[in-house]
């Protein structure tokens, strides 16, 4: 039976690891990225639909792939989808900051609502395995605004009752972003004789193509539990 790989979140660094590793490895047939834009990379492999996400529960997702769909190529695709005939998996690293977003509403919208739209979607698609990078600390009862959210995130997730759900918890992350964060730099020069000496493996930064890797790793291993907190010393192994 042939296995899609669903993902949103391919701008950031983790999400845009996770799309080469993806396109780059054997485990799946066809990617399916679903975002807001295009992005400038192209493979036989590779499918996106683009779109309001705040939206995306009215996807269509048929609807949307015969409109990508260039002499009849995605045919199969979309057959093997409605008879249900298809392994689906969806991987999800969206995530912004609050400076970003431009308030603490707006980023509740991204890494909150559009995390729980994209859940909804891919489980009315027929995924069974959803991977979601939360973050180190998170805690739905945390003081802090940035952890809390994530903690609720991850609580909200569980109610779809996938029949996996991989929570990953990395530190911070090491890797080129298409934006800067000052904190994150700061901490990363901080932390930086941790990655030197392998120390502190809990707390050390991670790389991005670790988190990416540690998470297809864990979507294609047979599971005994239906939900799994994969923390960032475990991720440091890959």
């Amino acid at each position: 039976m042939k296995k899609i790989a669903f993902i949103s979140g391919t701008s950031g660094l983790i999400g845009m690891q996770l799309l080469h590793q993806l396109i780059k490895g054997n485990e799946y047939d066809s990617i399916i990225s679903v975002g807001r834009r295009k992005l400038a990379l192209k493979h036989d492999k590779l499918v996106q639909i683009t779109g309001d996400l705040a939206g995306l529960k009215s996807w269509n997702l048929e609807e949307k792939l015969r409109s990508e769909d260039i002499g009849g190529i995605y045919f199969p695709l979309v057959q093997a989808i409605k008879d249900q005939m298809v392994v689906i998996h969806a991987y999800c690293s969206l995530g912004t900051t609050i400076k970003a977003a431009g308030s603490k509403e707006k980023f509740y919208q991204v890494d909150h609502d559009l995390v729980i739209n994209f859940a909804s979607w891919v489980k009315k698609q027929g995924a069974t395995k959803l991977m979601y990078v939360s973050s180190m600390g998170a805690d739905p009862m945390s003081s802090v605004f940035y952890s809390k959210v994530k903690g609720e995130t991850e609580e909200d997730l569980k109610v779809f009752s996938f029949d996996y759900l991989g929570i990953m918890q990395p530190s911070i992350l090491l890797g080129s972003r298409n934006e800067f964060r000052l904190g994150e730099e700061v901490a990363k020069i901080l932390m930086k004789p941790l990655v030197w000496f392998k120390l502190l493996k809990k707390y050390r930064p991670i790389h991005d193509y670790q988190v990416a890797k540690a998470m297809i790793h864990h979507a294609n291993e047979p599971k005994q539990v239906k939900v799994e907190v994969i923390p960032s010393a475990m991720i440091q192994d890959f």
